[in-house]
Parts: structure tokens; sequence; C-alpha cells
């Protein structure tokens, strides 16, 4: 879901390139290193990359060593994973090998945007993650006004909580005709297995997903999935984005998105009845700062990322 939104803007801000796409997280082998050396923009386009120990938690899978290899990397829609204390020494050292002084960085909320600053970067504006900027501007009148008849949920294995997911999974089957479960992480589906629930799981394939989506009528999403309640919110399916960590949580404060604590079974039952207000707004002015950087550097075809 992300590297799609990542894959519009690029198309949006730069136009017609060729693409080279490197995982987070493998070591990048000497060819892929090569094609670093080569690329006009490389552009890092993930939720939690970042961290205050990068030595120990590695979501962005680079030695010290290899990071010279990189060094010109832009970020999109980047975060901090969970909150923390400043970064430390190494983490310090890691973003200034990695991390271009000289382009602006585009970060997912102000928590990030603060991270990075206590430690000298200030070429970074918070734009949110680029799978909502289709969203500026939209409330809940652009959304079904009640209830609908069926409902898309999504638990997360990664942050489990049986007692919490099992509590708001009977809400949710006592609330609605049909339950669908879409497993969007590698392991939601071991994770589903300890519920017992009248549901009905489905097959863990974004295309399968769309095309479901499509063919459901009156369809509302319910989960702790925040990219999968985004992925709804621009399809016009009325939803509600639980907080399970500091994702939702940051981006429903930077951003209105309908989000609500994990814990919060009163409110979470009030808004399957009935839809609270809400706003997303983002900073057009900072998206589009962002995006201007590519436009001035890519005015020939054939650029690389």
């Amino acid at each position: 879901m992300i590297q799609q939104a990542v894959d519009r803007e690029l198309r949006t801000a730069i136009g017609d390139f060729s693409l080279t796409r490197l995982s987070t997280h493998q070591t990048p082998t000497r060819e892929l290193r090569r094609a670093l050396g080569q690329a006009d923009f490389i552009v890092v386009g993930g939720s939690n990359i970042l961290t205050s120990e990068m030595n120990k938690y590695r979501q962005w899978v680079i030695s010290i060593r290899h990071a010279f290899a990189v060094r010109r990397a832009i970020l999109l829609g980047a975060g901090w994973w969970k909150y923390q204390k400043p970064p430390n020494l190494y983490t310090r050292l890691f973003l200034e090998l990695l991390l271009s002084r000289k382009h602006t960085h585009s970060v997912r909320d102000g928590y990030t945007l603060a991270q990075l600053a206590s430690v000298g970067w200030k070429n970074a504006v918070n734009t949110g993650c680029p799978t909502i900027w289709p969203l500026d501007g939209r409330s809940e009148k652009d959304y079904p006004g009640s209830k609908a008849s069926n409902v898309l949920m999504m638990l997360t294995d990664f942050a489990q909580d049986l007692d919490a997911d099992r509590r708001l999974a009977e809400i949710v089957c006592r609330s609605y005709e049909k339950v669908f479960v879409f497993p969007q992480g590698k392991y939601d589906r071991d994770y589903l297995r300890n519920f017992e629930m009248p549901w009905t799981i489905l097959d863990r394939d974004i295309d399968a997903l769309n095309r479901f989506l499509a063919a459901t009528p009156s369809l509302d999403y319910v989960g702790t999935r925040l990219h999968g309640g985004m992925h709804c919110l621009n399809r016009g399916i009325r939803s509600l984005i639980l907080e399970v960590d500091n994702r939702a949580k940051e981006m429903g404060r930077d951003f209105g998105l309908p989000t609500i604590a994990r814990h919060d079974f009163a409110a979470i039952e009030a808004w399957i009845e009935r839809t609270s207000p809400f706003r997303v707004r983002l900073d057009s002015q900072a998206i589009e700062t962002w995006r201007r950087q590519f436009r001035k550097r890519s005015s020939a075809d054939g650029r690389r990322a």
C-alpha cells in the first residue's frame, strides 16, 4: 500500500523515469550499490524506518560501510519507530552518511520531525505518509453517513493484545451482518487463529482485496492496521483506525485522521453506530516543497531513481 503511494508521488514529481527497487530489509549487493551510484535520485519511502538506536533496531539493514554507497537518500513519509530518547551517536553518524543535506526530506509526523531536528536535521517537512495525500480536505461528509451492513476488519500481529482484540472482534461481530478479515501482514493469519469468530478471512493479496472492496456494497472498515484503514478511506469507505502505536496516534493528531485509542471500547461502539466528525488537513505547501525539488532537476527525460 505504501509502495503504490510512493510510486504515484514519484511519477507526479519526476514524470517519466526508470526505477530500480531496493529493499531496506536486505544488505545491498555490489550490483545494487552500483545502481545507487548511478541513480539521479535515491528515495526512501517507508513507515518506521528511523529509530534512535539504528545499531540495534535494523529496520534498515545496511552497515556504516555500505552507507557510503547511499549518502544522497531523500526521505518520503518516513517515521520514527516508537517513542524514544534522542538519537544515539551511531544513529547520528548513520544518518549523516545516508541522508542528503541538499534535499528536503518528507516525514510522517511531527514527532519524527522533532527527533530529526534534535540532531541538526532542519531540511525536513511534515507531510504525513503519502498514502494520505489524496485525502486532504475530506471529512465525514464525504463518506456514508450511517453504519454499513458489512465490515472489513484488520488485526495486526506486531502489536498483539489478545484480550483487547477479542473484545473488539466481539463488538464488531455483533454489530454487523457479515465480517470479513484481511491479513495484511505476513503473520496476521497466524494471529487470527487465536480467535474463533464468525468471520470470513480473505486471501492475502492486494489485487484481490481491491476487487473485494469494489464488489462489496455497504462496507465499513474497523481495525488496527493503519494503512489498511487509509487504503479504505481513499476508496470512499467509512473507516475507523485504532491506535496501537505512535503512527496512528501521531498522524491522527497531526492530520485529523479518524482514529480512536485501541482500548476505548465505548468510543468504538459509538463510532460504529454514528460517525464522529473529522476533517483531514494536510500541509499542502510542505508537500509541494518536497515535490518541487525533483522538478527543478528532472526536466530532461530518462531520469533514474
